[in-house]
Formats: C-alpha cells, sequence, structure tokens
C-alpha cells in the first residue's frame, strides 16, 4: 500500500482542536539512526489543552516514558507495519487498548521543559522509521484563481 493512498483513506485531523496550532518548531530527521535530529514536530499547546486522535486507531501505549507522559496511536487501515502516532509529554485520557474515532480526546497536554513555550510533540513512525507527522495534518482545499489578462 503506497504511503499516499494510505494518508488519502485517512479521516484526518490535527491533534489540537482548531483552528490548527502554531508549529513551535518543525520535523528535521537525522542523518542516521542515532544521531540528533527531531524526530517529529512541535505544536503550540498550553498545559491542558486536549490531545485529539487525528485518526481512527487503538492506544498501544499510554504512560510515562523517561518521566514524561507519551500516548501512542496505532492507525488502524494503513497498512503493514501499520502507522504509529505519538504524543508527548502529555496526561493520558485513554487506557491502552481503547479503540478511538478521529477527534476523540485521548490525553491532555502537559508541563515539560521539551519547548522554552508549552508544546505538544507529536510524532509519526512506519515500524522504526520517523516520518514527518505533518503529513497526517489536513490541508486547507487548493483553489484556482482566475487570470486575468
Amino acid at each position: 500500500m503506497q504511503l499516499t493512498t494510505v494518508f488519502l483513506a485517512l479521516a484526518l485531523l490535527w491533534p489540537v482542536a482548531p483552528p490548527p496550532p502554531p508549529i513551535l518548531r518543525g520535523w528535521h530527521p537525522p542523518p542516521g539512526p542515532y544521531a540528533a535530529g527531531h524526530r517529529g514536530v512541535d505544536l503550540a499547546a498550553p498545559p491542558g489543552t486536549p490531545v485529539l486522535a487525528p485518526a481512527a486507531g487503538t492506544v498501544t501505549f499510554a504512560g510515562p516514558v523517561g518521566g514524561r507522559g507519551v500516548v501512542t496511536l496505532t492507525l488502524a487501515g494503513t497498512g503493514t507495519p501499520p502507522l504509529r502516532t505519538t504524543f508527548s509529554p502529555v496526561t493520558p485520557l485513554t487506557a491502552t487498548g481503547t479503540r478511538v474515532t478521529p477527534g476523540t480526546p485521548i490525553a491532555e497536554a502537559a508541563p515539560d521543559a521539551h519547548c522554552t513555550t508549552p508544546c505538544l510533540h507529536w510524532g509519526l513512525l512506519r515500524g522504526d522509521t520517523y516520518l514527518n507527522p505533518l503529513l497526517l495534518a489536513p490541508r486547507a482545499r487548493s483553489r484556482l484563481l482566475p487570470v486575468y489578462d
């Protein structure tokens, strides 16, 4: 299954309620598996902000990692291995094994020193490969403008 086909088949939402949040730090993949990089994007989100499932899936992890709350959502119908999206720092609102629909609150943004401004780190993986989570973000519809002579 092609990656673009998967994205078109998903009901995609921003993980933070509309309007789309400011992106504080973009995705900068590392040059190698153990090299420095930014394996996700940081979205502006004050503590307590609801974190929403961007697509249908199953919560496959909800708990602490390195002292920071993390929720992992495995996305339904996205091939083998399936796409997984991660959120941190958060306070989980759902338990591991919970099936969710797009827009379901799965966590709340939690305070952390990850960003200088309160943020939500959003990651996307297929297997062990990190991808740009903005591929899941809905985009504005393209419109053609008239051409005047």
